[in-house]
């Protein structure tokens, strides 16, 4: 029957988005940072969950409660990728997994961004570790990604009020 009140995993801050490949099935989670780290967590499909992604204990990979010796939750999941905050702003926004089949370059890969600055990284999984590299330094505000059923990648700029096609 239907279970209420089930946490399936806990120690997000604020996630900024979320996706699950659509090939894989693989979770994709964009975390906002306090002060001093934005994160992309990822958990692989079939997950049994109780995953702990480690806030308020930690923000990225560096202590923030305490501020420094501090002991990882139990389950934790460390991030597989952190950028510092700037002085004048971060926030990260998740993105997706592209699928389409317009921009082979791009075929699986993960795209996220920055809020503030405008920046674009696409990450990709080789077995354990991962190649996360910047794509575009851009003007854009970008808010929130969203897919077509082709599996293109979409992108709102909310200072401009547009929706744009990643192309």
């Amino acid at each position: 029957g239907l279970r209420l009140g089930l946490i399936w995993s806990k120690g997000l801050r604020n996630p900024w988005r979320y996706a699950f490949d659509r090939q894989t099935g693989d979770l994709y989670i964009g975390d906002v940072g306090q002060g001093t780290d934005e994160e992309i967590s990822f958990l692989p499909a079939g997950s049994a969950g109780e995953s702990n992604f480690g806030w308020d204990v930690l923000e990225g990979n560096n202590c923030f409660e305490p501020s420094s010796n501090c002991t990882p939750p139990a389950h934790y999941v460390a991030p597989v990728a952190t950028y510092a905050r700037s002085a004048s702003c971060a926030s990260v926004t998740g993105g997706y997994v592209y699928r389409g089949s317009s921009i082979a370059a791009l075929q699986g890969w993960y795209l996220y961004a920055d809020f503030c600055d405008g920046r674009v990284w696409r990450m990709q999984r080789s077995g354990a570790t991962w190649q996360n590299e910047l794509l575009a330094d851009t003007d854009f505000s970008i808010s929130s990604f969203g897919e077509d059923e082709s599996g293109n990648l979409y992108f709102v700029d909310l200072s401009r009020g547009e929706l744009r096609r990643v192309q």
